[in-house]
């Protein structure tokens, strides 16, 4: 992998904002798990993202294993924090998985859970272009991200799907590991912002271009949520909102009693009316029913099949 010398930067690594500065390429492995090798843990067309983005035909999406947060709560444990169910690849055989799913007919490549493997993501990016790839590249993180580690691959990026999770490092601390998550999103939200500009749409609906951020509401942290929110209209009133009701303690969350539970329709419309409130006009919004249904199991091959 020493040909890039993007990769290079993997030998004190600062790919997110915990700055482990470990040897990921001599298999130093800092609070990711991951050295330089990129695990995959599933790659296939997946219709259960935002309508812009699933569209008709599906995004494209790659699913990292490892991550830079530890969520009490998270669904997709099994690949994240479990590591169960992985495959290492080289970036061109990802690259070649990138131009499968595009002649499947996937309306983009969605790169999830890709802020410890940014620099792995885009020299397979590079090479997937070379080849041929033209559909639109989404980076779909949870928001803990290295600002220079963005503007590294500006141009490489085509939509920002991020998370905004905590304005409160408190919670931040108890649910996900991350001391510094409050600090950190605003600035990471304006650099997507600047380099993407808000969601274009084709005249089909589906995405081509800009930022859409997602925000989990979680059970009796509504104060968290109504101050992520505030920051996303301080970014920009327009801005595109996906505001999720589909938590269910899943994972370690059994043992936190504030989050032990599913959301309410009522803490869920608080929050919802609180986005109109402040001109978040432009927002996604889901039903509760949501809830159980949006649990994945990566055991399977088609891991997104509730049916």
């Amino acid at each position: 992998m020493n040909e890039s010398p993007i990769i290079d930067q993997l030998t004190n690594c600062e790919c997110c904002p915990r700055k482990c500065r470990v040897n990921r390429l001599d298999g130093q492995v800092g609070f990711c798990k991951v050295s330089a090798g990129m695990q995959i843990s599933h790659i296939g067309l997946h219709f259960g993202e935002e309508p812009p983005v699933s569209g008709t035909r599906g995004s494209g999406t790659v699913f990292f294993a490892g991550c830079n947060l530890r969520c009490v709560f998270c669904q997709n444990y099994q690949i994240s924090q479990e590591f169960r169910h992985t495959r290492t690849l080289t970036p061109d055989e990802l690259a070649c998985e990138m131009l499968r799913l595009q002649d499947e007919g996937a309306h983009n490549i969605n790169f999830v859970s890709p802020s410890h493997m940014i620099f792995q993501m885009a020299e397979s990016i590079r090479r997937a272009k070379h080849k041929g790839l033209s559909i639109p590249i989404v980076y779909n993180s949870n928001g803990y991200d290295s600002v220079d580690a963005l503007r590294q691959i500006r141009g490489l990026v085509d939509i920002y799907l991020p998370d905004i999770k905590y304005l409160d490092n408190a919670i931040g601390q108890q649910f996900s590991a991350v001391r510094d998550y409050a600090d950190s999103i605003p600035e990471v939200l304006r650099e997507m912002l600047e380099q993407v500009g808000h969601l274009e749409m084709n005249a089909a609906g589906i995405a081509v271009r800009g930022i859409l951020v997602r925000h989990l509401v979680l059970p009796g942290c509504l104060e968290n949520s109504r101050r992520c929110l505030e920051v996303l209209a301080d970014l920009s009133p327009d801005t595109f909102i996906s505001i999720m009701s589909q938590y269910s303690p899943q994972h370690k969350a059994c043992h936190y009693p504030l989050i032990n539970r599913t959301l309410t329709q009522a803490e869920y419309d608080e929050i919802t009316e609180y986005a109109l409130d402040l001109g978040l006009e432009n927002a996604f919004v889901q039903e509760l029913e949501s809830q159980e249904q949006c649990v994945p199991d990566f055991a399977q091959d088609r891991p997104f099949d509730f049916g």
